[in-house]
């Protein structure tokens, strides 16, 4: 048996799917999240391999929602990367900096949002990362781009998406159609 000299060995890389969330509120939102998709798509070790439409929705702050916040645009993304789950949150952090996200109020207004639903079927709570997303569930702007771009979806230990969005009452969420004049 001839042994390969190690430069010939074929090196396979583990991509593993997950599953992201966008929003916008500030600024250009659809140009924004357009180009967090190309942002994703650039970064070494992830694939985007669906977008859904963008879609709009009241803002909803800690106290509910709030009529009187710009509205938000939505759309969800499923990725396969070779990256761990705090290196895929470096990532998204990133983006969003470069994007003019400020950190300045929990569910403030803001130019990019982006949350990792899922990751596998990872599960992790420490200070810095929640997987699944613990509020996904309970999101019709995730749930609804997400069944969009992927009918059959799962929420790891929550169960089928459709039957998740089917327990949500009274959604404001509709399909984006531009930018009203």
């Amino acid at each position: 048996m001839n042994a390969q000299p190690v430069d010939s060995v074929d090196r396979r890389t583990i991509h593993l799917p997950a599953v992201l969330a966008f929003g916008s509120n500030l600024g250009d939102r659809e140009a924004t999240i357009r180009a967090a998709f190309a942002d994703l798509e650039a970064t070494p070790g992830i694939e985007v391999t669906a977008t859904s439409q963008l879609y709009e929705t009241i803002a909803v702050k800690p106290e509910g929602i709030d009529p009187d916040a710009p509205e938000y645009l939505n759309a969800v993304a499923t990725i396969r990367t070779s990256l761990l789950p705090e290196q895929l949150l470096d990532a998204v952090n990133r983006i969003e900096h470069e994007h003019g996200r400020v950190r300045a109020e929990r569910w403030g207004d803001r130019t990019l949002d982006i949350d990792i639903v899922t990751f596998a079927d990872v599960t992790r709570d420490t200070e810095r990362l929640a997987l699944p997303h613990p509020r996904a569930a309970e999101r019709d702007f995730v749930l609804v781009p997400w069944l969009e771009i992927d009918p059959d979806a799962m929420l790891p230990g929550r169960g089928r998406v459709d039957a998740l969005l089917s327990a949500i009452p009274g959604s404001t969420l509709r399909p984006y159609a531009g930018e009203r004049r």
